[in-house]
């Protein structure tokens, strides 16, 4: 094995990454909804001795009431889904997304606490912020706040969640019969946080998880999101189309982990890998056109979604309208994405049909024989752009399988993957120490 090790999570979603994943032959389309189809792809992806099972969310359906659905939605909750794959799975790790806009940190700190003494030391928080309209009138509606203040309320948000999993020390329980008492005195403590945007006197309900605190993911790359994870992060779920970019967002973070205090190696970069898979080239390229027929102009709506354009910009020879190419920002949306996505198309001069042949939702395609996704996933590794990728199969669970049976023994061939489990933690599985416990003096950190 080599002295840096490949790590390798799946975001999963509701059919796959391709816009006509439901609508591929092998495909269910009310597999959205049913246990047994999250169950089998959790248990392929442990077979394959995989990092992590990543669950986005979406706490809206993303889509004007006037017009159809045109995939499978998010529909789960990620907590209570992950509830059911830590029953039934042993050792892969489980990240489930909340957005810090439309809760509060108590209620999640507890969640994920009790998620991880469930799975035994498994459990993930993917940290995200939101700016999608349709969620903001789900939680009482009124004006949206600007990015700065979204992430600045992220901020205090996870503050106050990891002072929460701290509140109990770690030998707190006693659970002494011949006195009765159950617990040290002084050894559960309220937070009393008082800051711009919670008040919340804690302590929590439950003892420290299993790894201390549970792992934090971020997923964004604004200048925000960088600085929200190189503050705060165990693993950023990042989205890079190319090596330049993704070589420079390494950099940028770790600049910043170095600036907050933190070792340049504290993080792990795992951005999204898109991959069409076949047993040769011709093969993987013969599935990549089916899809692309049976999704038609949808591809374009898809692509004028994550830029947040109107879709009749948008024309399949021609580049990217010129306002967008000159740099001018999103009313909406995510504006790290759309700018990884705007940056290819610039540097390469790329037609829309050519950028959509090389990023979905603003991750990188790969289309190719299992040796030639081994290869793209080596060269991105050895180049210490990144310390693995999140998979994102054009359809599952087939596209999965296919990964799970076909490429990871090649990844272990070449001594860049595991062969089995180490580790019975998420943060053991990615090289992560258990978060120690709070200091002996009891400190309470407050905001403002």
């Amino acid at each position: 094995m080599a002295d840096r090790e490949l790590h390798l999570g799946v975001n999963v979603l509701s059919d796959g990454m391709h816009p006509a994943a439901w609508q591929y032959p092998s495909s269910d389309p009310s597999w959205f909804t049913d246990p047994a189809y999250w169950i089998r792809v959790a248990q392929i992806a442990e077979r394959g001795t995989l990092d992590a099972v990543f669950l986005a969310d979406s706490p809206s359906l993303f889509q004007p009431p006037d017009q159809p659905l045109s995939a499978p939605p998010l529909a789960l909750d990620p907590i209570v889904l992950l509830s059911t794959l830590a029953s039934v799975t042993t050792h892969i790790g489980l990240i489930g997304t909340v957005s810090t806009s439309f809760e509060e940190p108590y209620n999640v700190a507890r969640r994920f606490s009790t998620l991880d003494h469930l799975s035994r030391g498994r459990v993930a928080w993917n940290v995200v912020t939101s700016s999608d309209r349709y969620a903001w009138n789900n939680f009482g509606g009124g004006e949206q706040p600007d990015r700065a203040t979204r992430y600045e309320r992220a901020g205090e948000f996870i503050e106050v969640v990891r002072a929460l999993w701290d509140s109990w020390d770690d030998d707190a329980v006693v659970a002494d019969k011949s006195t009765g008492a159950f617990s040290k005195v002084g050894a559960i403590r309220p937070i009393r946080h008082r800051g711009g945007h919670f008040s919340v006197d804690g302590p929590l309900t439950l003892p420290r998880s299993p790894q201390g605190h549970p792992v934090l993911f971020q997923a964004g790359g604004s200048t925000g999101g960088l600085d929200l994870a190189a503050k705060y992060a165990d693993g950023v779920f990042a989205a890079q189309a190319s090596l330049e970019d993704a070589l420079s967002n390494a950099q940028e973070l770790r600049s910043r982990l170095i600036a907050h205090g933190r070792p340049a190696e504290a993080i792990r970069i795992m951005p999204g890998l898109s991959f069409v898979l076949g047993s040769t080239e011709a093969e993987a390229r013969s599935r990549n056109d089916e899809l692309n027929e049976l999704a038609g102009d949808r591809r374009l709506a898809h692509l004028a979604g994550q830029l947040s354009v109107d879709v009749a910009e948008l024309k399949w020879d021609k580049p990217l309208p010129g306002w967008l190419l000159e740099g001018a920002a999103p009313i909406s949306g995510s504006q790290g994405a759309r700018d990884i996505v705007v940056n290819i198309a610039r540097r390469e001069n790329l037609t829309v049909r050519q950028l959509l042949d090389r990023v979905i939702t603003w991750h990188r395609v790969v289309v190719g024989s299992p040796e030639q996704i081994a290869d793209a996933i080596e060269d991105w590794f050895v180049a210490g752009a990144v310390d693995g990728f999140n998979l994102m199969p054009d359809v599952f669970p087939s596209g999965l399988e296919l990964f799970v049976d076909h490429v990871v023994p090649i990844l272990r061939d070449r001594g860049l993957f595991r062969r089995e489990y180490t580790s019975t933690t998420l943060r053991g599985h990615l090289g992560l120490e258990r978060t120690p416990d709070r200091p002996s003096s009891g400190s309470i950190r407050r905001t403002g």
